[in-house]
């Protein structure tokens, strides 16, 4: 039947045809569920982790960072007891360092306030550093099992085909229309599964490129009929893609890596990384190189240009330039000192660089010449 919400003129479900969809759904769920690792349990610190993880990240990808993490973190507390730096360091790959900071921020609260235990009233959950709305509903939902509603990127998808709304998903008021439809069709003390399921749904069928005939809400899909499912969800215009250029020395003194830690507010913030600074219009990577070092206080001729690497990162592209460098001229271990009590730096054996927490396009460059399978590499830079 058709009526009018108090937003948009839709096909409302009968109370029927609500049972019957859910019912769909939940038993193609039961069918269809990927044996994903911290479903074994559901507990709410592996949930947390896992949701956390899992935002702007590829599914396989996400499990595989989860594994590696439970495997040195399988407690909140020894996430409260680890130093940031390691946090950071099994964090790096992922992006968004801020999440990894609230995170561990969020685990020593815990720790302090609430037992050692994740607390399940919403308003303590919300009270953490870094637990917006949708990770507490997940929390609650998928974890203690309370009647809340978890809407991600795929339940949104699917409701826009659902009821065929053609305005951008994720501002108000549709997104508020799309919580509050889903809300309403959860059923009773089964938040968990319906939950999953919804964002099970948009990951494997209700994709990006919709596999309708294998849908089991196909019968109640109102895009579908009208033959638009690949229109919607209406998303708002992207933002202009911004590129940008960095050039950067690798310095290898007494077969010893310079890395400079970047300021800890900021983008990467505490993040260590060869030094370097972005290339300004009119002047070269090369010349950048150069001149980044000469503001350290440190004369170096660059050997070899190293090779790109490109990144991507909010809606900047990045061209980042290395180059193999060595001092101009003599240099001491006194001057190494002083250095170090300008600027926070260190300088290590090639292969301890792993150890540190480093920005992708670092890393990228590290492990090209200095990770154990790439040896040869290093020994080719003369270390």
């Amino acid at each position: 039947m058709y009526g009018r919400d108090d937003v948009y003129t839709v096909r409302m479900f009968s109370s029927e045809e609500k049972t019957r969809a859910v019912a769909a759904l939940l038993s193609w769920f039961d069918a269809h569920k990927r044996p994903l690792p911290w479903r074994s349990s559901y507990t709410p610190y592996e949930v947390w982790i896992s949701e956390v993880m899992l935002q702007q990240t590829q599914m396989e990808r996400g499990v595989q960072y989860f594994l590696r993490w439970m495997k040195r973190f399988p407690t909140l507390a020894s996430v409260a007891e680890a130093p940031e730096e390691e946090i950071l360091h099994y964090w790096e790959g992922l992006g968004y360092y801020r999440r990894a900071r609230f995170l561990h921020q969020a685990a020593k609260t815990v720790m302090e306030r609430f037992g050692r235990a994740l607390p399940c009233a919403k308003e303590e959950l919300a009270s953490l550093p870094g637990l917006g709305e949708y990770t507490v509903a997940a929390i609650l939902g998928i974890a203690y099992e309370r009647d809340v509603v978890t809407v991600d990127a795929n339940v949104e998808r699917i409701f826009s085909r659902l009821f065929n709304i053609a305005e951008p998903v994720r501002k108000a008021p549709t997104a508020t229309w799309i919580r509050r439809t889903a809300q309403e069709l959860l059923p009773p003390g089964q938040a968990r599964a319906y939950n999953q399921a919804l964002m099970e749904l948009g990951a494997l069928v209700c994709g990006k490129a919709p596999r309708c005939p294998e849908c089991p809400l196909l019968p109640w899909c109102e895009a579908r009929k009208k033959g638009v499912e690949k229109s919607r969800p209406v998303l708002p215009e992207r933002p202009k893609v911004i590129p940008v250029v960095s050039a950067h020395s690798i310095l290898l003194w007494k077969r010893q890596i310079l890395l400079l830690q970047r300021p800890l507010n900021g983008l990467w913030g505490g993040m260590w990384e060869f030094p370097g600074a972005m290339v300004a219009e009119k002047a070269s990577p090369r010349e950048t190189a150069v001149r980044s070092m000469a503001e350290l206080g440190l004369r170096v001729e660059i050997l070899a240009p190293l090779g790109q690497v490109r990144h991507s990162y909010t809606n900047h592209r990045l061209t980042a330039h290395f180059f193999r460098v060595e001092f101009a001229s003599d240099f001491s271990e006194e001057q190494a000192s002083a250095l170090a009590r300008r600027v926070p730096c260190r300088f290590l054996n090639w292969n301890e660089v792993g150890t540190l927490a480093m920005p992708a396009h670092h890393r990228r460059m590290a492990d090209r010449y200095f990770s154990g399978k790439h040896r040869a590499s290093a020994e080719q830079l003369s270390l």
